[in-house]
């Protein structure tokens, strides 16, 4: 039985058509994938950037109480 040229037309669309979509998602999901990356990356400056600020309170907290522990008693109109 010979090939039907139509039937053979109409497959060598669909497969264009699929291979070219299946390239598009594959450049979508590449972008996607680099945007996650570079989400990822913020992230984690921003945690050291928490991080960081948390260090920051904690010492001035403590400096905080260390001055107020040596006020503790004095007279507050004594120079």
């Amino acid at each position: 039985m010979p090939e039907d040229p139509i039937a053979q037309s109409e497959l060598a669309a669909l497969t264009r058509r699929f291979e070219e979509v299946a390239e598009k998602h594959d450049r979508e999901f590449g972008i996607v994938k680099s945007d996650l990356t570079a989400v990822r990356l913020q992230i984690g400056n921003l945690d050291q950037k928490v991080e960081a600020l948390d260090k920051k309170i904690d010492r001035n907290q403590a400096q905080i109480i260390e001055l107020l522990t040596q006020l503790v008693g004095r007279d507050p109109d004594a120079s």
